[in-house]
């Protein structure tokens, strides 16, 4: 590789940044704009402003396969229960969008596909209902719970889920160097068709920051976060805390044997890699379509999925 593995890596990130599919994200942040109108046009008094989360509002987005999530907040008394809450969300979505778009049920969450436009683009949202902990405390603590659709997802023993996604926010708020090793991470992820939850390396890139010496280049970062996840992912007693809730061990998502699989995906990686420096483009591919585009101006907007290069037009983004 002609390249160092730093500059190649910084090649990596640039031909990533979402300001190469700007009219793209245009079009979501219309959509989501039109559904929140919606929303607070129907419930009034009954919730608060919807709230912005996901991947776009961390600024750990990337264009090969980005987030655009909603966060719906209902006052504590708007509902009997958070099963109403959420399938009165649903049904009033599916009515609204019956005819433009595929309106489904998720595991926290309401997925609104709708159907390709004009250039073939295919715009989806995913809308979480929650509803306020405390009467009248949002405002102030941003603590929700949300229903757990057991059935959707690997929650089977829970009905709900505390959260707090302002925390969740403000936990990687002004962590820059995190963020490029998240979004390289998640270039592995997506480019190798890891099913490893986003949320999770974020959790563990951050901890590793927290635990360890992180510094140096942009290879010898991403190296050491690495080294972590191979050292510390099978431990015993190690943990990764939701900032959103104390109770939600993140890591609990994995069972023992793919803890130990991540740990030894990163001990292949990282030997692969150090054997033979042009291994690094298997694991973290450029995307092919901005390789000419991308340049040193920074990564991300001027506001703000499985391959190298962007999806097919009926790839879900989310």
């Amino acid at each position: 590789m002609n390249k160092t593995k730093q500059d190649y890596l910084q090649e990596v990130l640039e031909t990533h940044r979402m300001s190469h599919i700007e009219t793209l994200t245009d079009k979501y942040r219309t959509k989501r704009k039109e559904v929140k109108e919606k929303l607070e046009n129907n419930y009034t008094n009954k919730v608060y402003s919807p709230m912005n989360s996901g991947s776009f509002a961390k600024h750990t987005a990337i264009n090969i396969k980005f987030d655009l999530d909603t966060i719906v907040p209902f006052k504590k008394n708007s509902f009997d229960t958070l099963e109403k809450m959420f399938d009165d969300v649903f049904e009033f979505l599916s009515k609204e969008y019956d005819d433009v778009a595929i309106v489904r049920k998720q595991t926290v969450s309401i997925g609104i596909i709708f159907y390709q436009d004009s250039d073939g683009d295919e715009i989806n949202l995913d809308i979480v209902p929650g509803r306020e902990q405390n009467q009248d405390k949002y405002k102030v603590d941003k603590n929700l719970n949300l229903f757990v659709n057991s059935k959707y997802g690997i929650l089977d023993k829970q009905t709900y889920i505390k959260t707090n996604i302002q925390a969740q926010i403000d936990h990687i708020k002004a962590k820059e160097n995190e963020r490029k090793i998240i979004r390289l991470l998640k270039i592995w992820k997506n480019s190798n068709r890891e099913n490893y939850k986003s949320f999770l390396l974020e959790l563990i890139t951050i901890k590793a920051f927290h635990k360890e010496d992180i510094s140096g280049n942009l290879w010898k970062k991403l190296k050491a976060v690495m080294t972590y996840i191979k050292n510390n992912v099978t431990q015993e007693g190690f943990t990764l805390k939701d900032p959103g809730n104390s109770g939600n061990n993140v890591i609990d998502t994995l069972e023992s044997y793919e803890r130990q699989a991540l740990s030894d995906k990163m001990d292949r990686i990282i030997k692969n890699i150090e054997s033979n420096e042009d291994n690094i483009k298997m694991y973290f591919p450029t995307n092919k379509d901005y390789e000419e585009k991308s340049s040193q101006e920074g990564y991300g907007m001027k506001t703000a999925s499985i391959s190298a290069s962007i999806p097919p037009n009926n790839t879900r983004f989310g």
